[in-house]
């Protein structure tokens, strides 16, 4: 394993130090919960928005709060779900007194731990808290880390969204249904071209020889649709955007919003390549228009290379909250 490491055990701790110590002005950390929030606490009056996941997704999701998006992200280990004590740490630390939304990717862990916070809150007298599971990936129906289809790069455009509804005023029934429907509008598919290393173990995620590529894969290396040799950019293009926009059920002239997903492993250069070719596809063949893009790492599997296209069908009102600022260390702009 050749990784930048001191103790494998301590490495999600560590972690959240750097990234409050990277930027002092936006972020808090409670240590004993891995809870980063807001610096300055939550906003009065203002629905709280929170999601958490595992770590080894950076910066999904930690890196995503501050203004315009999260007030609060719990960490569980590296590919491991948050515990309930997590969950219920980050809902109180977003809580601002008109109640909180929970933002979950459909992984199991997730939400049957998800789900304890909430009946603990509730027992415990609050807040009120609406959740919302993302179920993006149209590669397969159930996999070996959920039942339903998994939540993937929708999430980044569903905190997105709604951060910046909530951030207008709007109350936790309108910000859980506006959650709902982004969700229900989005959709993704990923490839790997090589595995991801476990800090935990030392060994590789999964087994991939060279030249072959994962279609479909999960963001844990989960397996996909089938293994096939590894093709050229654009078929690579057509073999992700294809079933998407199938699933979605886009038709010429549709409006959507892009994000070209690297899973951690790939460079910026064939990124961008890789979303010129999605463009293309999208433009010339499917009719589609991108009317806004995002290319980068967003939500990752620690080094695995690979990519992930995700579509949304956009209207005014989406672009609207797209557009509208975002300061957090993972996206920034209008500010």
């Amino acid at each position: 394993m050749t990784k930048l490491l001191n103790d494998p055990a301590q490495v999600v701790g560590e972690a959240l130090a750097g990234l409050v110590a990277a930027h002092p002005g936006l972020v808090e950390v409670d240590a004993e919960h891995r809870v980063v929030t807001r610096r300055g606490g939550p906003t009065e009056g203002k629905v709280g928005v929170v999601s958490g996941g595992g770590s080894g997704h950076e910066p999904m999701h930690a890196g995503y709060v501050g203004r315009g998006m999260l007030d609060a992200a719990c960490c569980g280990e590296v590919f491991t779900s948050p515990v309930p004590d997590q969950f219920v740490a980050a809902c109180r630390a977003a809580d601002g007194g008109a109640g909180v939304l929970l933002v979950l990717k459909n992984y199991t862990g997730d939400v049957l731990n998800a789900e304890m916070a909430v009946e603990l809150l509730a027992e415990e007298g609050g807040p009120a808290v609406e959740t919302v599971v993302t179920d993006d990936d149209v590669a397969v129906e159930d996999s070996t880390w959920t039942a339903g289809r998994r939540g993937t790069g929708v999430t980044v455009l569903v905190e997105k969204i709604v951060g910046a509804a909530a951030e207008e005023g709007r109350d936790l029934a309108s910000c859980a249904a506006l959650a709902r429907e982004v969700n229900a509008r989005g959709r993704s598919m990923g490839v790997a071209t090589s595995a991801c290393t476990l800090p935990s173990t030392g060994r590789p995620s999964f087994d991939l020889p060279p030249g072959q590529m994962e279609l479909g894969v999960g963001i844990h290396g989960e397996p996909g649709r089938r293994r096939l040799p590894l093709g050229t950019a654009r078929e690579v293009a057509e073999a992700l955007v294809v079933p998407v926009v199938e699933d979605l059920g886009l038709r010429r002239g549709d409006p959507v919003v892009v994000l070209l997903n690297g899973m951690g492993g790939t460079p910026l250069l064939e990124l961008h390549l890789m979303f010129a070719e999605v463009r293309t596809l999208l433009h010339q063949t499917v009719g589609v228009t991108v009317v806004r893009s995002l290319v980068g790492n967003y939500i990752t599997s620690l080094e695995m290379a690979g990519c992930s296209v995700t579509l949304l069908r956009a209207d005014d009102e989406i672009v609207r909250l797209w557009d509208a600022p975002v300061v957090t260390p993972g996206l920034r702009w209008g500010a």
